[in-house]
């Protein structure tokens, strides 16, 4: 079966507290748009996970996150034969986008489909919180308020369609590197019930204006290119934030005028090698 796997923003993201287990508790409003992978994933005789994918540079083992998902289920199922997937890789890498992530929660779908496990979404999404954090939510899908570590999650009405600018300068940024600078008691909180209210009352202007991202207050000090991109979307009518722990920005633009205005900003700007033209997924 071929199936698609889409790239998550996140629309506010706020951290609570650190827990005594060193996860940190966050409330966040994740959002799918349209930027997705491909995988063709097929049932082989063999026992055996086979990855292989349009980049040299992705991993194919045991650490690739599609592996991680398929011998989840191949060994809780007891499954005889196993899995040949070719991924085509359109998400950027390391990206705060969730791009492994909604890999994997692709493969835990096509595999209970594959092989007639039978698993509701609800199955799926207790099992995928074991690979990663993001997983169950990009096994639901749509616009969501994601609480706990991010695996707590309730539906929302459908975000309002808008444009959607993504920029992914060529600088590394780990999850990691990000909470652990974190200073909760100085950084501003974003206003996550504000864009909540304007999720629920269809006013997109309302949710774009009070976007926020408290990780910001540590990613934007520590690699100033994410400030600049969100200057140059600004600066041609784009309400942007960092996606996560980043290094991807986002813009919401109201049409295609600004939005490809922006993006050919940044293409001249040089800042970023990664630009994306996409929309709200819903």
């Amino acid at each position: 079966m071929k199936i698609n796997a889409y790239a998550k923003i996140n629309l506010a993201l706020d951290v609570l507290g650190r827990r005594q287990d060193g996860y940190h508790e966050v409330r966040m409003i994740m959002q799918t748009v349209g930027l997705h992978d491909e995988l063709e994933i097929e049932r082989i005789p063999e026992d055996s996970i086979v990855i292989t994918t349009d980049r040299d540079d992705l991993p194919v083992g045991g650490d690739n996150l599609i592996y991680k998902a398929a011998r989840l289920l191949m060994d809780e199922c007891g499954l005889t034969g196993g899995i040949k997937v070719h991924l085509t890789k359109n998400i950027p890498v390391a990206a705060g986008l969730a791009g492994g992530s909604t890999d994997a929660a692709a493969t835990l779908i096509a595999v209970n489909e594959l092989f007639g496990l039978g698993l509701s979404k609800e199955d799926l999404m207790k099992r995928a919180v074991r690979i990663g954090a993001d997983v169950p939510y990009c096994i639901m899908g749509k616009t969501a308020l994601s609480e706990g570590i991010g695996e707590i999650l309730t539906p929302l009405k459908p975000c309002p369609g808008c444009r959607i600018l993504l920029a992914k300068p060529k600088i590394g940024l780990s999850t990691a590197f990000v909470y652990k600078r974190l200073k909760l008691e100085e950084a501003e909180h974003p206003n996550t019930d504000a864009v909540i209210r304007g999720i629920e009352n269809g006013d997109i202007k309302a949710v774009a204006d009070n976007l926020g991202n408290i990780l910001e207050s540590v990613s934007l000090v520590e690699r100033p290119v994410i400030a600049k991109i969100k200057r140059i979307m600004a600066e041609h009518g784009g309400k942007p934030l960092m996606s996560g722990s980043g290094p991807t920005v986002f813009g919401m633009f109201d049409s295609d005028e600004s939005i490809n205005k922006a993006y050919e900003a940044l293409s001249v700007s040089k800042l970023t090698p990664e630009l994306f033209i996409t929309e709200i997924y819903n």
